[in-house]
C-alpha cells in the first residue's frame, strides 16, 4: 500500500453492483505538512491512488494504472473540514483488465470523478 497510514477504511458495502467505501483520512499525516502547512489540501493524485488501492483490495489483484479517459477534480478535500471520503466504484473485470467508474465524495460534494483502466500485474 503506497498510502501507508494515510487513511483507514471505515466501511465497505456493495450496492447494486457498486462498491461504496467510507474512508477516514488522517489529517495529521506527514503529507499535509508540505501540501500545505497552513491550509491542507489532499492532492488529486492521492485521490486517484486511493481508488487504485481500494480496487486492489476489492478484486484481490495487484494493479497498475493503464489510462484514464475522464478525470475531473471538482472540489477541494480539506481534512480539517471533513476527513471522511466516500468512494463509489463500479468495477468491470475482463481477463487481466479492470475498468473503474468512480466518484469520490467529500462533505456531500463530488471531489473526483474518474473513468480509468488498470492492468493486473
Amino acid at each position: 500500500m503506497l498510502l501507508k497510514e494515510f487513511y483507514s477504511v471505515i466501511n465497505t458495502r456493495e450496492e447494486n453492483g457498486h462498491f461504496v467505501t467510507e474512508i477516514k483520512i488522517r489529517k495529521d499525516h506527514e503529507l499535509y505538512k508540505g501540501h500545505f502547512p497552513d491550509r491542507p489540501v489532499t492532492p488529486g493524485v492521492i485521490l486517484m491512488q486511493m481508488f487504485k488501492e481500494e480496487l486492489e483490495r476489492q478484486t484481490g489483484r495487484t494493479l497498475q494504472f493503464s489510462n484514464a479517459s475522464n478525470v475531473k477534480f471538482s472540489a477541494v478535500v480539506d481534512p480539517n473540514i471533513d476527513n471522511v471520503l466516500v468512494l463509489e466504484s463500479k468495477i468491470e473485470v475482463s481477463g487481466d483488465v479492470v475498468n473503474l467508474k468512480g466518484i469520490a465524495r467529500n462533505n456531500g460534494c463530488a471531489a473526483l470523478k474518474i473513468n480509468a483502466t488498470y492492468n493486473s500485474i
